[in-house]
């Protein structure tokens, strides 16, 4: 985005005037990456100073989702675990849930949550619904650490598949950044998508590979059922952390793709919109 100053010397005014080039906008995301970092900061204060309990929400809520899939998807509905326990099972699906499911109700709701900074303030927009990752990711490593916590107590030990877990995480990132995006961009007008929002997030929990392994799916619906992107980072996930169940890399490739492809239509979609976010907030 490029901008243009100008300043008489009887009445100052300043002109911002919005561009074209989209190098222009990239190079001003840059150079307002301070402002991401403090944002971030805000987000994760707010969230850990003003609850009582403090950081024990972020173990308590993957903590009693496993105890309720457990009970649900073991005890009663008698499903496979790959080989490992299953509340390990559980718990290694949970954390990336986790991260996305935080990451999708944070970046949905953040352009109407600081549309007071939106009016009065000249910034990339894309910065706001990025800024809400922090949160995301402070969550995701308390319920990594209550992962590990329940892995010790089963003695599940993890192998060199670890090390790929840094690139899980930025999968599953970028599978909530573009729908994250869009549906922020198209709530700015449309207010119902808050209410829409967390009862898909509800309902996401029993549709992917959280409470259960993918691989009692058929294998002829694999590759449909993988047209999710959370499949694809779930069962990623699975596979770094206990490697129960052989990862199924058409499965992958295809969650990869279709991730790529919200990516790009969110970013398309915020930037076509973004300069009517001061207008209609």
């Amino acid at each position: 985005m490029m901008k243009e100053s100008r300043v008489s010397n009887t009445d100052q005014e300043t002109v911002i005037r919005v561009g074209h080039h989209e190098s222009g906008y990239w190079r001003d995301v840059w150079s307002y990456r301070e402002l991401l970092y403090f944002l971030a900061w805000r987000d994760i204060l707010i969230r850990y100073k003003q609850t009582v309990a403090g950081s024990a929400w972020a173990l308590l809520r993957p903590a009693l989702n496993t105890l309720v899939f457990t009970i649900l998807f073991s005890r009663l509905g008698k499903f496979p675990s790959d080989g490992v326990p299953y509340p390990v099972m559980v718990l290694a699906g949970m954390v990336p849930w986790q991260l996305f499911s935080g990451a999708i109700l944070g970046g949905t709701q953040s352009l109407v949550s600081n549309s007071n900074l939106i009016s009065k303030v000249y910034f990339p927009r894309l910065i706001i619904p990025c800024s809400t990752l922090g949160v995301a990711l402070v969550d995701f490593l308390f319920t990594l650490i209550l992962l590990l916590g329940v892995m010790l107590y089963y003695s599940v030990m993890p192998t060199w598949r670890l090390a790929t877990l840094p690139l899980l995480v930025l999968f599953a990132l970028l599978a909530s950044l573009g729908p994250s995006l869009l549906i922020a961009a198209l709530m700015v007008k449309f207010r119902d998508f808050k209410h829409v929002v967390p009862f898909m997030i509800q309902l996401g929990a029993y549709v992917c590979p959280v409470g259960f392994s993918s691989s009692i799916v058929p294998e002829n619906w694999r590759v449909l059922y993988s047209c999710n992107p959370m499949v694809g980072v779930i069962d990623g996930f699975r596979w770094a952390i206990h490697g129960g169940a052989p990862l199924h890399f058409q499965g992958l490739i295809i969650s990869i793709l279709i991730t790529l492809f919200f990516m790009v239509l969110g970013v398309w979609y915020f930037r076509k919109t973004e300069r009517s976010f001061a207008d209609v907030i």
